[in-house]
This record gives structure tokens, sequence and C-alpha cells, in this order.
């Protein structure tokens, strides 16, 4: 790996140098070939056993310098000012083959120097459901880590039972968080600050630089970047679980899959969460939620945007507030896209798209509708037909109520130009017919701890990589879970 490993450059208040712990027998369950290709990577002379030690930490890469990141964090709102890298250690950074830097990590590879009273490792279940989903946002064309490896450790860890333990390489634009801007401002280390602001230009945010203003650009730009990534997590029933300032990239990539999971039936209030009891990070929350972490990050370059600390502030209050237009902006392009409504349109038409959605997003609700189905079979049905609404309508508890709305939208798509099929092709490019659904994770989850049957996963995972298509011989992987296979809630795996 031609590893560069700038975040070294910055100094020793920035990481703990940490090397992984060695496991007892490393087993390889999957490498991600694709990605390694981007990456300018190639382990086609490595035996598995030889790409399992490398991926568990065993064996060190020439030119990796491991270390263990610092930051602190909001976490459920309660800032904790020391957290950091508990069970992730940086491998390094390296330059890829399509001229992007990517920083490479190992998480669940041991304890380190912020592991509290954590053991820094990893059971089965999360890194395979991080996989899973990782990999599919990534189709799905969300900003996200993405994940290179997978690999058994041969040894248990101590969860609410015993469970086999496994790490994962994830691959990322950059790992530093809202938190890590957090972690030197509690120290009144405005130096820092600047060395790691200037990092993150340098590194995600190039076009910052010439600004007269770099700072303010940065912030405008992160700001920017977030609202898009919330306004497509929202648009695809995706729901965080965990949205702390420790768990936001400053890179606007989705990070740290822990509790993560997509809604089958509609609910603006979900949570899967076990640790949200309050549903502090519900679906309808995360927009507000990232503008909350955003100011967060805002307050630590105060001392940038202005030398006045009033000046400094409206500046950032001015940025903010832009946030809130980008994000509606953002959401509803794309829930437009999602019903087929195409024609730009006015400012009043634009009002009246939105009520149509959300009345949509109502009855659903009130009838628990699946997300992913609805959206597709929607994708499928006819302007002018009721011929194909069956599918769609008997998702709703009273169809009635949906066939209601479906009047609104087929006198809406009478205004659109374009005919019925290159409106039905669009919607389903954005509409997926596949989605990493909670039971078949816990399935695949299920026969690899119980049974050391990796091949739910491995079909689970071949299914993903193709998501807008409907595959033959897979309508099983489409359908919401039976009632007996309903999970409730999901776990972070500390």
């Amino acid at each position: 790996m031609p590893f560069n490993n700038r975040y070294l450059t910055l100094g020793e208040s920035f990481y703990v140098k940490t090397p992984p712990s060695p496991v007892a027998a490393p087993g390889l369950i999957i490498f991600n070939e694709n990605l390694a290709e981007t990456l300018g990577l190639s382990v086609a002379e490595l035996t598995a056993t030889e790409c399992a030690a490398i991926f568990s930490g065993n064996v060190i890469a020439e030119g990796a310098e491991p270390l263990a990141m610092a930051y602190a964090g909001h976490q459920f709102g309660h800032f904790n000012q020391q957290l950091g890298d508990g069970r992730a250690i940086l491998l390094g950074e390296i330059d890829g083959a399509d001229g992007g830097s990517f920083a490479i990590q190992l998480k669940g590879s041991g304890r380190t120097f912020y592991s509290r009273s954590g053991d820094g490792r990893a059971a089965l279940g999360p890194v395979l459901r991080e996989y899973l989903i990782s990999e599919a946002m990534a189709k799905f064309g969300v900003p996200t880590t993405r994940a290179l490896a997978a690999v058994t450790t041969g040894e248990d860890v101590a969860r609410e039972r015993l469970l086999p333990g496994g790490i994962i390489t994830r691959i990322a634009t950059s790992f530093v968080r809202v938190g890590t801007f957090e972690y030197f401002l509690a120290k009144g280390d405005m130096e820092a600050i600047r060395e790691l602001a200037d990092f993150v230009i340098e590194r995600n945010y190039p076009q910052s630089a010439g600004a007269d203003n770099p700072y303010l650009a940065f912030l405008k730009a992160a700001v920017e970047r977030q609202a898009v990534l919330i306004a497509q997590w929202m648009q695809l029933g995706f729901i965080h679980g965990v949205m702390n300032t420790d768990n936001m990239s400053i890179a606007g990539e989705t990070i740290d899959y822990g509790p993560c999971a997509f809604m089958d039936g509609y609910d603006h209030e979900q949570v899967f969460s076990s640790i949200d009891r309050d549903g502090r990070y519900a679906y309808s929350n995360q927009p507000s939620i990232g503008l909350w972490n955003l100011t967060r990050l805002a307050e630590a370059l105060l001392p940038l945007l202005a030398g006045d600390a009033d000046a400094a502030t409206e500046i950032a209050q001015g940025v903010l507030k832009n946030y809130v237009e980008s994000y509606q902006d953002h959401w509803l392009s794309g829930m437009r896209k999602k019903c087929g409504l195409l024609t730009p349109p006015d400012e009043s038409e634009q009002e009246a798209d939105k009520k149509l959605i959300e009345e949509l997003l109502d009855t659903m609700a009130g009838n628990n509708a699946d997300f992913t189905l609805t959206f597709l079979y929607l994708s499928r049905m006819s302007a002018r037909s009721s011929e194909q609404d069956g599918d769609c309508r008997n998702l709703f508890d009273d169809p009635a109520q949906f066939d209601d709305w479906v009047l609104k939208w087929r006198k809406r798509l009478s205004e659109e130009v374009q005919s019925d099929g290159e409106r039905q092709v669009k919607m389903q490019a954005v509409n997926p017919v596949y989605i990493p659904r909670n039971h078949q994770i816990e399935a695949a989850i299920r026969a690899a701890e119980d049974r050391d049957d990796f091949s739910v996963f491995h079909a689970l995972h071949e299914v993903l990589k193709n998501p807008y298509v409907q595959q033959e011989g897979k309508d099983s992987y489409m359908q919401p879970p039976e009632p007996d296979e309903v999970v409730m809630q999901t776990f972070c795996g500390t």
C-alpha cells in the first residue's frame, strides 16, 4: 500500500501511536476487489491466509504507521471532552488510482489509549452489518465510508454473551469528525484547530483554499455537504441511529454504522437504536440534528471566521441558516424524482408538490405501508390507468386512502411533459428494488455467528450489488419481514 500518512504531521496532540493487537486465528470473510482497484491496490499474489493476516492487523503493511485518533463529542446532547478511537486504528493514508486521497482504518483491532473500559474489539455481527450497509449506500450513491475487507478473529468477545469476533477494514476520504474540532476547542487550543482546519481544507475542501477566508468557505461547504447527505438518508428511509458529533464526518460521508437501519413500514418517528431511549435520533429528527451538530462545528471555528467575536457569531449564524433552505431544497428535489415529478416547477408549484409528497408520507405512516416498496411500485404505475395499482395499494391497511392520493398524483402527472415510459425509467433509477433489510441482515448474522455459515451474508451482498434492477429468483429479498422476523432494536456492538 503506497502510504503517505499526512495525519501524522499534525503532531502528537492529535493521536496516540497504537499498533493493532494480534488475534488468534484470523480468517478472511470477504475482500472488496472493486474498491481495491479504485485505490490502486492488488492482493492477487496473496493467499487468503496472508490477506487475513493483513486485514486483522496481525501483519502491518509496509509504510503503515498505526495510530488512534483523538476527538471529543456530544453524545445524546451531553459533552464528553475525551473520546477518541477506542476500537479503531488508522493504518495510514494512501493516494488512490483516481487521484483521491483515502484513509484506511481497522475497526475492532484491540484496545487503545481511548478505549476506557472497553475491549477495543468488535463482535462479528456489527462487522457484517457495517459491510453490507456501507457498501449498499455506495451503490445508492450516498457519500459513505467503504468496506475494503472483513475478517474473523478466531476469538470470542464478551457482550451480553460470548460472540465470535470480527474486524472490518474501512476506507474514508477522512476520519476527522466534528468531535475532533470540539476536542481542541475544549482544550482552548486554537492553533490546533487552525492546523486541523488547514489539514481538512487541503484534503477534503481544496476549492476553499483560494477563498478570501478559507475557513468560512470550508464551513459553508461542510454545511452544504451535510444537507445533501441527510436529504439522501431521508429519501431512502435510512436511520443512522447515533448522530453524536463524534459520529459526524467532517467530509460529509456517512460514518460509524452502529445501530443503523432502513425502515420497513413508514413511521415519521421510527427509532431502532437500543440506546436511543428518548428518540433524539429518530428518523424525522435527523435533519435538525444535522444542524445542531454543524452548530458545534461553527462554534469551534468562530475565531477563524473573524477577529471580533460578535462579528464571527453573526457570520456563522448566516451560514447555518443556509442549511435549512439547502436541506429542504435537496430533500424536495430528491422526493420529486422519487414521485416522478420531473418538470422544474415555479415557486407555487413547488410548494404544491411538497404538500402532495407530505400527504403521501402521512398516508403511508397511517397505513403501515412499506417505505421502499411504496415508491418502487409507484414507479411502475401508469399515469392514466389504474391497472398496475394493485401491488402498491395492497401495501396500505386502508387502500381507499391510497386511492384518494393517487387521484391527486395522476392529476399532477398530467402536467408533466415526458412520456409515461420515460417517467417510469427515471423513477426506477432512484427507487431501489432491494435495500439491506433488518431481518435479512439479522439472518446473515445468525448464520455466521451461530453456524459459522457465511453463505447467507454473501448471497445478500450479491443482491445488493445491483439494487435498482429486479433480479430473477430474488423476490424474497424485496419483501418486508413477516411478523416473527421483525427486528425491533439494533445495537452498536460495544
